[in-house]
């Protein structure tokens, strides 16, 4: 049976619906960056995603090609990620009412086997096939650290709410709100937003935190 990050990583990928506190780990991902509404079906969000497929799936089936990574094992792509921010409400506040003003890191987790060298032969390689600019994928580590957490379950225009609850929890145990250039808001997309109804999508939502004072 394939690893699966969901399974093996529930901590960090299957919350409950309430807040917790968790401290991530350094993780390692193939990233794109943009800006835009990410529901315009010609905008740079729907392209990045396409490129961060490509590059996945080249680094899961590399184990049918004559490239071997060292430390290879089958595993499930997981899912899609992404790392939000509008530079008009600073980096603490979305304004989900204005998507266009959205910036975006988006992203797929890599496993620990895969290193640099080993992205930029994917990347390389999804060129060659694809015949396809992929020169914005990057390989980006991230240590998020301290953070906040909770499972949302609905559509993502119902965020705040499970935001609003996500900080009061986080005031109550004697901690405040540390977005800044570094660390940002984070989502983790469980659900296909193409197949599934709106009030049943499953987000994981983060933001980093810090003791008060």
């Amino acid at each position: 049976m394939a690893f699966d990050f969901k399974k093996e990583y529930k901590e960090f990928y299957m919350p409950k619906a309430e807040p917790a506190i968790v401290t991530v780990p350094k993780m390692n991902y193939i990233a794109v960056r943009g800006q835009g509404d990410p529901n315009d079906e010609e905008g740079d969000y729907k392209a990045a995603i396409g490129l961060l497929y490509a590059v996945a799936f080249t680094i899961k089936m590399s184990k049918k090609g004559d490239h071997r990574i060292d430390g290879y094992f089958d595993y499930v792509v997981p899912p899609l990620e992404g790392f939000w921010w509008q530079e008009s409400n600073g980096r603490g506040g979305i304004d989900y009412a204005h998507k266009e003003d959205f910036h975006w890191i988006s992203v797929i987790r890599l496993p620990d086997f895969v290193t640099e060298d080993d992205f930029k032969w994917a990347v390389n390689e999804a060129t060659k096939k694809k015949k396809q600019d992929f020169s914005k994928a990057e390989f980006l580590t991230v240590e998020e650290g301290l953070c906040v957490q909770c499972m949302h379950i609905g559509s993502y225009d119902d965020e705040p709410s499970t935001v609003y609850m996500m900080h009061e929890f986080m005031e109550k145990q004697g901690y405040e709100l540390d977005i800044t250039y570094k660390r940002l808001h984070h989502e983790i997309y469980l659900s296909d937003a193409r197949k599934v109804a709106s009030d049943k999508l499953k987000t994981v939502i983060r933001h980093p935190i810090r003791k008060k004072g």
